[in-house]
């Protein structure tokens, strides 16, 4: 199976913004908006959810069941920051977070905490519950954090996930694909970072997976027909975007 590619992205690391407008909304981002989306992930509980997949905290799982994606997310911000404005408060933020995340991963490397919490329930509902979108988000802020910091503290944390789920999913093993793409893309970026090939394939089998039903067989989940037999694109159009990013 051929690898290659003709087009590569330029690496963020290399491009710098010096434009008025969009150099004052990034100052504002690192100045404000970061500090004040983490005070609202510790107020609505999204970093607690992984307190108490820990074991630190007792209680259960609070909000949608998508939340960890946000917290990934943060983090992937985060880290976009700190490799143009290196922040020794917003690092050691960033260091702490991704302690609590490692501390709610299980042996075999899963890492859900809604599903941590409702074990019986892991890789049932993979068109609604946002499971493997959640991994992807988990996987991007890795490649990200070790990107702008070379540490590998995350991008440990993701590797094992991504592992479980190439050992889990494939050719021969248990089928599938998610309601919401971001898991295809994500496994790309793990692929480029580290040469593991079972990323790649594993990115392949969720695209080929497309069309056969198992997203709900609709135009919305961009499951209605093989992908290679899309005319054009339709259906929920952040859901699209992840799945052609992948796939290109």
């Amino acid at each position: 199976m051929s690898t290659g590619y003709l087009l590569q992205a330029v690496s963020w690391k290399n491009v710098h913004i010096e434009d008025g407008f969009w150099g004052a909304r990034l100052q504002v981002n690192r100045e404000v908006t970061l500090d004040y989306q983490y005070e609202r992930m510790e107020e609505t509980g999204r970093i607690d959810n992984f307190r108490r997949a820990s074991a630190k905290k007792k209680g259960k799982f609070t909000g949608s069941f998508f939340n960890d994606s946000d917290v990934y997310k943060w983090l992937e911000a985060a880290s976009y920051s700190l490799g143009t404005h290196p922040d020794k408060k917003l690092g050691h933020k960033v260091d702490r977070l991704i302690e609590e995340i490692s501390g709610a991963q299980e042996n075999d490397g899963y890492l859900n905490t809604y599903f941590i919490l409702e074990k019986e329930k892991r890789f049932t509902n993979l068109r609604d519950k946002h499971e493997l979108y959640c991994a992807g988000h988990l996987f991007e802020a890795a490649v990200a954090h070790h990107t702008a910091t070379g540490k590998t503290s995350l991008l440990n944390v993701a590797i094992r996930f991504a592992d479980l789920i190439c050992q889990t999913f494939g050719s021969g093993k248990r089928k599938g694909t998610s309601g919401h793409e971001e898991i295809e893309l994500a496994l790309m970026k793990l692929y480029w970072l580290t040469g593991k090939n079972s990323y790649f394939t594993t990115a392949k089998f969720f695209i080929d997976e497309r069309g056969k039903g198992f997203a709900g067989g609709d135009e919305c989940h961009q499951d209605h027909l093989p992908l290679s037999e899309q005319p054009e694109i339709v259906g929920h159009a952040v859901r699209a975007v992840y799945l052609m990013s992948g796939a290109a």
